[in-house]
């Protein structure tokens, strides 16, 4: 297996080092705060053993995986001999263009340089480097050791090599890479996440329904479906005849919605707070970091579930 290198260990970095180290890969970890480091090893140390209940180690113990990951001195340790860098500092396009400048500076010229950013194109970092060629975005879905779908995303100038090493990579750490053909604002996940939230928030602010009433349509019915088959084969399957037939059924319905969704939404003042409201009378703030850990655990269930079902009834 290839060595991996982790900059940046926050949310998303940290859960990188748990995936690829499960993968197999070395990984070689580093961040410019020696206290982000050691929280992520936390971090680590209690997640492998959860992944591990539920049978989503591929066989090996928890301390096989951690052992893998090294903890690096220094940025220039942590790239070298690195075929793939996985950059994952703050979403700031100033601080992603100082850093993906050292990492052209200073990793092998034959590594992949990926950022997790979830909403910076990669042509605003990575134009004007000498190696700009090998320059993307891989984001993620949080957390990545248990959400098979990652985005690959081009800059215009990628080469596709830089590509192709990348979505075998993710293949071979357990992901379904959904490789864009070119960049656009919002990827895709934001953009679909995105619309589904604009409306969320519309409803809720012009009094048409709660916060909870919204997340049911989504716990108990669209997302059921969903964990397992996209939108488009949803419409492929629910009408006799396919797609084309349900299209034509349906579209006038929606026909007669848009117009009410072509605005954005307000996701400020009255609505936020409205929604805020709601959601703290649900879940007092304290306890968020536990409903989070709540979150992962159902998500590690829910995977082991996927799994068994993939083998015992198929895709």
């Amino acid at each position: 297996m290839s060595k991996i290198a982790l900059v940046g260990l926050g949310v998303v970095g940290r859960a990188w080092a748990v995936n690829f180290a499960s993968a197999g890969h070395e990984v070689s970890i580093w961040d410019e705060r020696a206290e982000t480091i050691d929280d992520a090893l936390s971090f680590v140390n209690r997640v492998l053993p959860a992944l591990d209940d539920h049978d989503l180690l591929r066989g090996e113990p928890p301390l096989t995986a951690r052992a893998r990951m090294r903890r690096a001195g220094s940025l220039e340790e942590a790239v070298e001999g690195a075929s793939h860098v996985q950059e994952n500092t703050p979403e700031d396009l100033e601080t992603k263009r100082r850093v993906f400048a050292e990492l052209d500076r200073l990793a092998d010229p034959e590594a992949v340089l990926a950022s997790s950013t979830s909403a910076i194109l990669p042509s605003l970092f990575s134009a004007g480097l000498k190696g700009r060629g090998r320059c993307l975005v891989v984001h993620p879905m949080n957390p990545p050791y248990v959400i098979p779908a990652v985005e690959i995303v081009p800059a215009p100038w990628t080469e596709p090599e830089a590509v192709e090493r990348t979505a075998a990579l993710l293949e071979g750490a357990g992901h379904a890479p959904i490789v864009m053909k070119k960049e656009i604002e919002g990827f895709i996940v934001n953009r679909l996440q995105g619309a589904l939230l604009d409306e969320a928030f519309r409803l809720v602010a012009d009094g048409y329904a709660d916060t909870e009433a919204v997340d049911i349509v989504m716990r108990e019915g669209l997302g059921l479906r969903w964990s397992f088959m996209g939108p488009f084969e949803t419409l492929d399957l629910n009408v006799p005849g396919g797609v084309r037939a349900n299209a034509e059924r349906f579209r006038r319905i929606y026909d007669r919605m848009f117009p009410t969704a072509r605005e954005s939404s307000d996701w400020s003042g009255a609505a936020i707070d409205r929604v805020e409201a709601e959601r703290r009378q649900r879940l007092p703030v304290n306890e968020l970091e536990a409903r989070a850990r709540w979150r992962d655990r159902r998500l590690m269930a829910l995977a082991a579930h996927k799994q068994r079902a993939r083998d015992e009834i198929g895709d």
